[in-house]
């Protein structure tokens, strides 16, 4: 089975035991990748975007990068994908550090997925700047690379300069794979210049809008001598109210689209307990065998 699974973050808890038991059950079910949402900071109230509801205090957001440590423990097939970390609020050289750590751990089965991100209050409280998110990303991804790769770096960016230092140790993966999830047009068009694939919104079905932003990626990418078909392309589909009948026909709506894997998101579907998030997973994994 080619699916992966979405850490369901606003609805799981804090019981080490509970998040142990999904993503181990998540693995023996076969699943290829786990994501991750960031957001470190939540607001008294919902702000900046209208689907912002589960981006407040009243949500718990586990740390992507110290959960992915823990969870390097006790996994040995799948994937951990950060679906995103907000790149531009975080320190390049930091995120560079635990991404490597984690892919060392796991034994080289990190995917650093980034963002550009959408709070400014986030940003704010970060003292990082919204306003130039989108040129830093560029510049964070160029660094991470070197630093990934080079024993020694020399880096003078705008917002980065480096002068014979490096990381040790460094990653299994040299450079370790990079996706961006993009919904604007200018975003997607980053992510098939820059990137390693992208991550689709969660909040898109497989429609006509869908397929313009997909040749857009597939054309800005042959416009960067690129081969489309070397980046991937993640979709999401939602659980929600529905069954595998639905599941699997709106994942073969997204390969037939040009997707090359689909993460199943069980949380923002109507559950009220972990066990339906596990059931949901289960019934999705027996009927893809």
């Amino acid at each position: 089975m080619d699916y992966g699974i979405s850490f369901p973050q606003t609805q799981i808890g804090n019981d080490p035991g509970v998040i142990r038991n999904f993503v181990q059950t998540a693995e023996a079910l076969g699943f290829a990748r786990l994501t991750l949402v960031d957001h470190i900071l939540g607001a008294k109230d919902a702000r900046d975007a209208p689907w912002a509801v589960h981006y407040t205090i009243q949500y718990g957001f586990h740390e992507p990068m110290t959960l992915f440590a823990w969870i390097a423990g006790f996994t040995s097939e799948i994937q951990l994908v950060t679906a995103n970390v907000v790149l531009p609020q975080r320190q390049t050289e930091l995120v560079a550090k635990q991404a490597a750590e984690i892919d060392i751990l796991t034994g080289g089965r990190m995917v650093l997925g980034i963002g550009v991100g959408w709070s400014a209050a986030e940003f704010e409280a970060l003292g990082m700047d919204f306003a130039n998110r989108g040129d830093r990303i560029e510049e964070q991804v160029a660094l991470l690379r070197r630093l990934w790769t080079d024993e020694l770096v020399n880096f003078e960016g705008k917002w980065h300069t480096i002068s014979d230092m490096g990381m040790n140790p460094l990653p299994i993966q040299r450079p370790i794979p990079i996706w961006f999830g993009a919904m604007a047009d200018v975003a997607i068009r980053r992510a098939a210049r820059i990137g390693d694939g992208w991550l689709m919104s969660p909040r898109t079905k497989p429609d006509d809008e869908m397929k313009r932003k997909i040749e857009i990626f597939h054309e800005a990418a042959d416009a960067a001598d690129r081969n489309p078909d070397e980046l991937g392309i993640d979709a999401t589909v939602f659980a929600e109210d529905r069954g595998p009948e639905e599941w699997l026909a709106e994942a073969a709506a997204w390969r037939a689209m040009g997707a090359t894997s689909v993460t199943f998101r069980t949380s923002e579907s109507g559950f009220t307990s972990i066990d339906q998030h596990l059931a949901a997973m289960t019934k999705l994994a027996e009927a893809a065998e």
